[in-house]
């Protein structure tokens, strides 16, 4: 047995993890929206493919973790969601490499 980090509050689980790929998230979404997924992904356009990836990767962890959004919602409405200003969020992009839009 070995020791695992703890992030977040207490109690919190550690996320679902998603592969940030088509067979990823296909397999981690429900199986009615697994179908809606594969007829957008080849429907659209190249310069849209990786935006649909990315609305349907957060799709996929949503189904993945089935009380997240439960989880989401009730911090919200408690006033305890954690959130970043939209220079923090894109620093923060930029920073891991990834792309800014």
């Amino acid at each position: 047995m070995s020791a695992q980090p703890v992030h977040g509050a207490p109690g919190a689980h550690e996320p679902a993890s998603v592969p940030r790929n088509a067979d990823g998230i296909g397999a981690a979404l429900s199986s009615e929206r697994c179908m809606e997924f594969y007829r957008e992904l080849p429907a659209a356009a190249p310069e849209d493919a990786e935006a649909v990836l990315r609305h349907w990767w957060c799709e996929a962890m949503l189904d993945a973790d089935q009380d997240k959004g439960d989880r989401l919602t009730e911090a919200a409405l408690n006033g305890t969601l954690p959130t970043h200003s939209t220079t923090e969020a894109i620093e923060a992009r930029r920073a891991a490499g990834l792309p800014v839009e």
